[in-house]
Formats: structure tokens, sequence, C-alpha cells
């Protein structure tokens, strides 16, 4: 790998480090869905999930169509999921260990 390869996975990855944007990209792994569907995920406004599907399609991540008056939205990559789940685990192990310290308390 060189540093312009390394660049090019740092913007993927540092695409899918917020919040929203990992559920949306999980969200994705179902199927298809329009920014109302992808905005009752959670506490977000319209604007927000837009600007949020805007950086992970600037990416490559997810790509759009216009159906009428909607747009959709799909996961253009999978492979990202793959990057998702090493991360949910790390978050276990990390939840683990801090019960375990509290019990020593």
């Amino acid at each position: 790998m060189n540093y312009q390869q390394a660049k090019i996975r740092a913007k993927a990855l540092k695409a899918v480090g917020h919040p929203m944007r990992i559920l949306i990209v999980d969200a994705l792994r179902d199927g298809d869905r329009c920014v109302s569907e992808i905005t009752a995920l959670g506490s977000i406004s319209q604007s927000n999930v837009s600007r949020h599907l805007f950086t992970l399609k600037k990416v490559g991540i997810v790509s759009d169509r216009r159906i009428q008056n909607r747009v959709i939205y799909r996961l253009e990559t999978p492979a990202i999921l793959k990057t998702l789940d090493p991360a949910a685990e790390v978050a276990r192990i990390d939840i683990k260990r801090r019960a375990e310290k509290v019990k020593k308390l």
C-alpha cells in the first residue's frame, strides 16, 4: 500500500466515524431507504440526515436515485459493514472490562 491508498482508506473510515452515519450504514444493510425512513432512526432533522448522506455519498459508500419526488439511498459498498464489526467487538470488550472494574470497587 502506498500513501495515496492509505489516504483513500482513511477518508472512507472517517466517513463512518460518526454515530449517525454508522446508524445510516447499518439501516441500509437491510435495503434501500429514503431520507424520511432514515430520519425515523433517531432524533435528527432531515437536513442533518441529508448532510450525513452527502458525506457517505462523497466517498462512495452510498449512492442515490430519484423516484418521482423521493430520493432513495442504497449501500453501494456493503464491504464497509465488515469494518464496523471489529468496532462493535472492541465496544463489547470495553463494556465488559468497565463492568468488571466496577465490581471490584
